[in-house]
């Protein structure tokens, strides 16, 4: 009877903070969807690339939002149950509060794991290779890359200029300057301009234009009534190198042993005389997530008010605003990491103190019931 009982008051809460989970995370990766059109349409990636980008952002979208999902989840199910009467159904059948206060803390650190198992692999594995997309493709949407009356740069080493397009997608008035290195470029002038398919690649086909060359400051120019201008095998200024949350966290933790260890590594990102953002993605990644526990635990707070309380209203916008405190807390947290590793142990500590803090009053109160509310 009491498995069942949990697992009810379990599903519950899991369903409604899935419900949650997936509801503001679907919002939030809109907004970033929309963001990233401009981005991908600008730098000439096409539709494919775009959608697979934006994909693998959600498991980064996720693990931001899980905490606040999780305790607003938890909370609701819990003040349900209490204003439809059905936790007393639960105390009347002989079901202790501690024991269902042990039984969500075990829970919590299922939680955790998973948590940990997003920050540290899932999300940095995602993000990897949503870069690598980028860094890999071509530049193929050519058409983005010229817009009337702006200068467009997004390409290494290119910049295009179009006063006008008519109504034919016939480009009016085109400017191109190429640079191949510091003492090489070329100048293109062209009255019109007009992207043509030739298999599978596209191709700007300039009319009644003139190119200018300079090597090494020796100048050449020639006049053509029509010319190619090919464009598939040109860099944007997308950044190459991998980012530190991209990083996995064996290399960032070898990154630190190594900084203990006085030894030299060759790891990206590895700056070992300023450590602190490596710190900061380790802490995100694998001291963050202990503050679910602590979260579930402060959502669990509810179960030791009854609703015949005078301050029951205020009790609950109480904790309310503690798990959102704690939740900025969490966040606010990286702000304070340093350089040394010594003055990060109090944070690192800081949400495991709280977390035996919290269930050791909880044990105190529903076993000894010596608080009284």
């Amino acid at each position: 009877m009491k498995k069942i009982i949990f697992r009810k008051l379990l599903s519950d809460c899991l369903v409604f903070s899935l419900i949650a989970l997936l509801g503001i995370s679907s919002i939030i990766w809109v907004f970033q969807a929309v963001n990233f059109l401009d981005i991908m349409i600008e730098d000439g990636r096409n539709h494919k690339i775009y959608l697979l980008y934006t994909l693998l952002n959600f498991p980064k979208i996720i693990s931001k939002v899980l905490p606040f999902c999780i305790f607003f989840g938890f909370s609701y199910v819990f003040i349900k149950y209490e204003l439809r009467n059905e936790l007393i159904i639960y105390w009347n059948h002989g079901i202790e509060k501690i024991s269902l206060i042990n039984f969500f803390f075990l829970f919590s650190i299922l939680i955790l794991v998973l948590q940990i198992l997003l920050l540290t692999y899932i999300t940095p594995k995602s993000q990897e290779i949503a870069r690598g997309l980028l860094r890999t493709s071509d530049v193929d949407y050519f058409e983005g890359l010229i817009k009337p009356k702006k200068f467009n740069d997004n390409i290494k080493g290119l910049t295009i200029f179009a006063e006008d397009k008519n109504d034919n997608d016939e480009f009016i008035n085109i400017y191109i300057k190429k640079r191949t290195n510091k003492n090489k470029f070329q100048v293109t002038f062209a009255k019109k301009g007009i992207f043509e398919d030739r298999g599978e690649s596209k191709v700007l086909v300039l009319y009644d234009g003139e190119s200018v060359n300079n090597n090494n400051n020796k100048v050449t120019n020639f006049s053509f009534a029509k010319s190619d201008f090919r464009l598939g095998e040109m860099e944007s200024h997308f950044m190459k190198h991998r980012k530190l949350q991209e990083q996995s966290t064996l290399d960032l933790i070898n990154c630190i042993k190594s900084i203990y260890l006085n030894q030299k590594i060759n790891l990206l990102n590895c700056n070992q005389n300023k450590p602190k953002n490596v710190y900061k993605e380790l802490f995100k990644r694998l001291v963050i997530p202990f503050y679910l526990p602590l979260l579930i635990l402060i959502a669990s707070i509810n179960l030791i008010i009854t609703k015949e309380n005078i301050n029951y209203l205020k009790f609950r916008y109480s904790i309310f605003l503690l798990g959102t405190f704690t939740i900025v807390v969490s966040e606010s947290a990286l702000g304070f990491v340093g350089n040394l590793f010594l003055k990060n142990i109090f944070f690192m500590l800081l949400p495991i103190i709280s977390i035996i803090i919290l269930y050791f009053i909880l044990i105190y109160k529903f076993k000894f019931n010596k608080i009284r509310i």
